[in-house]
């Protein structure tokens, strides 16, 4: 496994022209990142991992420097994994001209996340964008915990650059999903993290089964705001273009929520 401090110099030593995935992380891996490596590994000849931590996608500057930062662990894991090469850039590395830094959305974009977090896939597709101009990986294997996030990249990246971008199923642990920010909640608000996830969940397949199930959201969402400290938002879209034009076989169930101050996302 060669480590890369520098974009410059990952571009010098990897050949390009063969097979490659790249997996983009922000670090404090688990078993979702490690899935999303694994999906490379089966796919690809060589496979690149990145950590870094995109300052340009945090709305709040006290969320940023409590983010989890774990990175003798994640070398150890990305080892573990024979992964081919690692890339750990410094922010100026990565940001040498501030105007890279943000893409605007249009204003019917700005539903869910977007709307809650401003600036936040501005930043997302700032960095993505650089990263898809340096590393020309063949494929991207991106977790659909941030579904919303995939559906952004594609739209505004998609059709800029040759990499494919690859959508892989989230990994959950008692129906909670895996996020770096688990990390930050004690076992109490893990198991009530399992309990909203599970509430989510069953609302999902009797509403798959029985579509006017669908009008019983406000309810789950009193059953939720009961565990925890505040739900940002709940609502159902679109799964194609994240309108609220639904149906049965095309509806989603988006959520932000906080565990204490701990923001969490999911999605069935």
């Amino acid at each position: 496994m060669i480590i890369f401090k520098s974009i410059n110099k990952l571009k010098e030593k990897v050949n390009f022209k063969a097979n490659i995935g790249f997996v983009p992380t922000m670090g404090a891996l688990h078993k979702g990142h490690i899935s999303l490596v694994k999906s490379s590994k089966l796919k690809c000849d060589k496979t690149i991992v990145s950590i870094f931590v995109n300052p340009s996608q945090f709305n709040k500057n006290n969320d940023y420097k409590k983010y989890p930062r774990k990175i003798l662990s994640d070398i150890k894991i990305l080892r573990k994994l024979k992964v081919d090469y690692v890339l750990i850039p410094e922010v100026d590395d990565v940001y040498k001209n501030k105007k890279q830094t943000k893409i605007r959305l249009k204003k019917r974009d700005k539903v869910l996340c977007s709307k809650h977090r401003p600036g936040h896939f501005e930043g997302v597709l700032g960095v993505i964008s650089i990263f898809f101009k340096n590393i020309k990986a063949k494929y991207i294997f991106l977790g659909e915990k941030d579904f919303q996030q995939i559906y952004i990249i594609k739209k505004y990246l998609g059709k800029k650059f040759k990499t494919k971008i690859i959508s892989c199923k989230t990994i959950r642990y008692k129906s909670f999903a895996y996020s770096s920010r688990n990390q930050l909640l004690s076992k109490k608000d893990i198991y009530k993290g399992i309990s909203i996830s599970k509430i989510l969940k069953k609302f999902y397949n009797q509403s798959k089964k029985d579509f006017s199930k669908i009008k019983n959201l406000n309810n789950v969402n009193k059953k939720i705001s009961q565990i925890c400290s505040k739900v940002e938002y709940l609502e159902i879209r679109n799964k194609k273009n994240l309108s609220k034009k639904i149906n049965r076989k095309n509806f989603k169930i988006f959520i932000s929520y906080y565990l204490n101050k701990i923001r969490l996302i999911d999605n069935f």
